[in-house]
């Protein structure tokens, strides 16, 4: 995979539809702060720094790739990406966020199906089966809503991710904070593909 967790509709868990009776619904988004260090799958594997500011409902992925890192704020759906080097923040289009890592909220035809118990990084989480569209996978969460491990496609694109290792305890605010004097960019809509993979730490 070119970018971190290509396939991350896997955090935005939209999940296959099942008979009203197996039907329930997994928690979604950790309810306490926590950091995880998750490997990729794929042709480039990568290791992915992520944290979660449970407050603020705010999560932070780092991005080495692209030479910066991610804020995703779940409340309001607002994505960007801070890029270090440029001192510049850009508010990502749709688009772009799977490519990027930042995931999107469950859309609201997700459907579930649980499928048992198991145990990653140490702790034990609950495998999902998922599907909405043309996004699909399995994936499993802890009973407090953290991602461990996930493989699917969306899009026509496959991809994996797996917790290597999960630390809760309190994130420092600031750490998701845009920066003092960082410049802002601003993407006028419908820009083209190939443009908008032309800019620093936005391309593929």
């Amino acid at each position: 995979m070119r970018a971190p967790f290509r396939l991350l509709p896997l955090l935005a868990l939209p999940l296959l539809a099942v008979p009203a009776v197996a039907q329930n619904t997994p928690q979604l988004e950790p309810t306490r702060d926590v950091a995880v260090t998750y490997r990729t799958t794929g042709n480039r594997p990568e290791t992915v720094q992520a944290a979660w500011l449970a407050s603020a409902r705010t999560l932070r992925l780092d991005l080495p790739r692209q030479g910066g890192w991610g804020l995703l704020n779940r409340r309001t759906g607002q994505a960007r990406m801070v890029m270090e080097g440029m001192r510049l923040v850009t508010e990502l289009p749709a688009e772009k966020l799977a490519e990027m890592g930042i995931p999107a909220a469950p859309g609201p035809n997700a459907r579930f199906l649980r499928e048992g118990p198991g145990r990653v990084a140490g702790l034990p989480c609950t495998y999902w089966r998922y599907s909405e569209g043309n996004a699909q996978g399995r994936a499993c969460l802890t009973a407090d809503g953290v991602l461990l491990s996930g493989e699917g496609t969306a899009n026509g694109k496959s991809g994996g991710i797996e917790a290597t290792a999960v630390a809760y305890a309190p994130q420092d605010p600031a750490r998701f904070q845009i920066p003092s004097g960082y410049q802002t960019l601003n993407l006028p809509q419908g820009l083209p593909p190939g443009l908008l993979n032309a800019i620093p730490g936005l391309g593929r």
